[in-house]
């Protein structure tokens, strides 16, 4: 039996412990709050998902990703053996965030002896998100087919036996569709939130030494990439809205080569319907036709009268790694097997292969902008280019990027009548949901000399991947003038942005946005600033009563 004094102990641990689950989720809901204020969606919706999403966060934040341990963890914050089967890292980048544990350099993300980090560009996708309109609509209308045989008095059996009684994840999509979600351990906010945090542990060093003003974030002109790009803000910069700008990049096909999304503005890649950015679609069409007719069937012997159509199942399928990053999972992922799962991720590799990766004739000249900016200002170095560079986008236009770098090429093209198992190329470790990749220039001491020499060390969700012919450097870096050389043959090979996609002799061939302000901020744009923070304090004292 317990005595008065355990007793009270006891309730006094307890207490704490609710008072400070309590004030994480007013915190994180401030947050939401704060950066959202008009969002469609209403503050005790976020609540109810930061609450739920809670228990998710705590594990994540004490995770050993935070100090750079090399403990292969995923989204959810769990330890993952990288030999175990997690279906997360085979939903071909509809799914939540996973670190990319295939092809990395052993010792983790930790910066090696001798060296330190002194500047940082990042491409970010968003974070995760409602379907698409078009992949949403497909989902939709394959319910009402199956509704409509419902009518008739039959019930589902077998694998299918769950939607009798399921609901599907959202019941607004023309307000959802596209959008970040905001419930659950994956939520996209929280993801966006956390991975700000997390950068900041292992970066803010560079931030706190950068005395040149606000920091300037990028972000293409999409409500879910600008939106992410808030929310990483938020946990990297805080809320104080003089430590960092947020720069929207339009998408506009009319900006040339100066762009975040040169796909909107490669003309000849958006017209070729052969090599173009349909030839993607072709390929995935060709793959996929090997495995699905075969789910179909499977289904239909305890379905009768339900034909699927190939679409059908792979909307099936999509709809797992969807729901998933709205509730925290779905009974979608227990309809198929682990080798329709794997057939799954190829069919998605596949896709972004040959849209805008290494697959497609034009992804190399469209991917090189970015990266032949990022280089001239690694080049420059952090003294008069400043040291964080955060750039947020889609995995569209990623993926150009990194076939442009020649990081993940593969010495065949993907073949569309098989799996290739050895293959580089897999989407949901490059491309996940809130997928990143981060080039790190580190001043590395040479011995008896106050000297240091640079290179250049490349992090794709938080693995450290070399690159090829060009990784004697330490941690399997590449030193600063082999990277430049490299970044200038891959654009020989690219060839001329404006030759490549048929556009006017005058149009943009280069970025020009993509620098930091080197000056103090203007005593006029501070006074601006704090108004709105001011109207956003009534704003927040009308909602609460106060």
């Amino acid at each position: 039996m317990l005595s008065p004094r355990r007793v009270k102990y006891l309730l006094l641990n307890m207490t704490l412990l609710l008072f400070t689950a309590s004030a994480m989720i007013c915190l994180l809901a401030s947050i939401v709050f704060l950066l959202n204020p008009q969002a469609s969606y209403s503050l005790p919706n976020s609540l109810q998902g930061l609450q739920a999403a809670l228990p998710s966060y705590l594990q994540i934040h004490h995770g050993g990703w935070w100090s750079g341990e090399p403990d292969y963890q995923a989204a959810s914050g769990h330890t993952v053996d990288k030999d175990e089967w997690n279906l997360l890292y085979h939903l071909g980048g509809n799914g939540p965030w996973v670190e990319k544990v295939d092809g990395v350099v052993e010792g983790g993300i930790q910066v090696p002896d001798g060296c330190e980090v002194d500047m940082v560009h990042m491409m970010s996708r968003h974070g995760e998100r409602f379907p698409t309109q078009k992949a949403g609509n497909r989902m939709i209308s394959l319910l009402e087919r199956i509704s409509e045989v419902k009518s008739t008095g039959k019930e589902l059996k077998g694998a299918l036996e769950f939607l009798n009684d399921w609901e599907y994840f959202t019941n607004s999509p023309g307000e959802h569709f596209e959008q970040l979600t905001t419930t659950g351990p994956y939520a996209g906010v929280l993801e966006a939130f956390t991975t700000g945090v997390k950068l900041h542990t292992r970066y803010g060093h560079l931030w706190n030494e950068t005395l040149h003003g606000r920091t300037t974030v990028w972000a293409s002109e999409c409500d879910r990439v600008i939106d992410t790009a808030r929310y990483f803000s938020a946990g990297f910069f805080g809320l104080d809205p003089k430590a960092s700008k947020l720069e929207i990049v339009s998408e506009a096909a009319n900006k040339g080569g100066d762009t975040l999304t040169p796909g909107d503005t490669c003309i000849k890649y958006a017209q070729d319907e052969e090599e173009g950015h349909d030839y993607g679609y072709e390929m995935l069409y060709k793959y996929r036709a090997t495995y699905l007719s075969d789910i179909s069937k499977r289904l239909a012997n305890d379905n009768e009268g339900f034909d699927f159509t190939d679409s059908e199942i792979y909307s099936m399928q999509e709809m797992c790694g969807f729901e998933t990053t709205v509730r925290g999972s779905s009974k979608w992922c227990d309809v198929f097997t682990k080798e329709e799962w794997l057939s799954f991720e190829y069919a998605r590799d596949v896709i972004h292969y040959y849209r805008a990766g290494p697959g497609n004739k034009y992804a190399k000249s469209m991917g090189w902008l970015w990266l032949n900016a990022t280089a001239n200002l690694i080049a420059e170095g952090p003294d008069t280019a400043g040291s964080l560079y955060f750039s947020f986008v889609h995995d569209g236009d990623i993926v150009p990027m990194l076939a442009a770098l020649g990081l993940f090429e593969d010495a065949e093209q993907l073949p569309v009548d098989r799996i290739a198992k050895d293959r580089k190329w897999k989407t949901s470790q490059i491309t996940p949901m809130g997928g990143r990749i981060i080039f790190e220039r580190m001043n590395c001491a040479v011995k008896g000399s106050g000297e240091g020499d640079i290179y250049i060390r490349l992090n794709v969700n938080d693995g450290i991947v070399a690159l090829e012919g060009c990784n004697d450097g330490p941690g399997k870096s590449c030193p600063l003038n082999s990277f430049l050389k490299h970044v200038k043959t891959r654009g020989e090979i690219g060839g001329d942005f404006r030759k490549t996609c048929g556009l006017a002799e005058d149009a943009a061939d280069r970025l020009t946005f993509l620098r930091q302000p080197m000056g103090k901020i203007e005593e006029v744009e501070v006074v601006a600033v704090e108004a709105v923070k001011e109207k956003e304090k009534e704003k927040k004292k009308r909602f609460w009563g106060m």
